[in-house]
């Protein structure tokens, strides 16, 4: 579990990490910390996988990624968890999870596909189509027309 340091922390840094020469040394002035523990307690809360991954986040839309689309797959059960994982690992898949299926929804495998068109968003769908071979039995494909939100997980305020 976290402590309101811990979270004083991720409340700090739920934005990004600022763009300087030594972040954690910015982040623990904020906080009147050491640099030491803001990156111990980060390294800690990774291992508890309180936090996942410290990471870059590339706005695909300025880097020429203008077609997004939420590929949904009915992939036999047995296979979903491996069939997934090769899916994950496309360059082109920047998020790729199972969910149960729903009533009127055969789909358990989802994977958000990006491209410079959606001609080349369809072509990385049939790459994903041949990975997934037999064991998939039907795929859909919804498209982003509009942004409405884009931000990480945010902590609730205190107050």
């Amino acid at each position: 579990m976290i402590d309101a340091t811990d979270r004083r922390i991720l409340s700090a840094t739920q934005g990004g990490l600022p763009l300087v020469p030594a972040p954690y040394a910015e982040v623990a002035g904020w906080l009147d910390l050491t640099e030491a523990e803001v990156i111990t307690r980060f390294e800690r809360m990774m291992k508890d996988n309180v936090v996942r991954r410290i990471a870059i986040a590339p706005n695909h839309y300025a880097l020429g990624m203008v077609a997004n689309g939420m590929s949904v797959w009915d992939v036999d059960d047995a296979d979903a968890e491996t069939l997934g994982a090769k899916v994950g690992a496309l360059d082109f898949v920047s998020h790729c999870y199972l969910r149960p299926r729903a009533e009127g929804w055969p789909y358990n495998l989802f994977a958000m596909i990006h491209g410079p068109d959606r001609d080349a968003v369809e072509a990385y769908r049939s790459v994903i189509a041949a990975i997934l071979g037999d064991a998939c039995r039907s795929n859909d494909i919804l498209y982003s027309t509009r942004i409405l939100k884009k931000t990480g997980m945010r902590l609730k305020t205190e107050g």
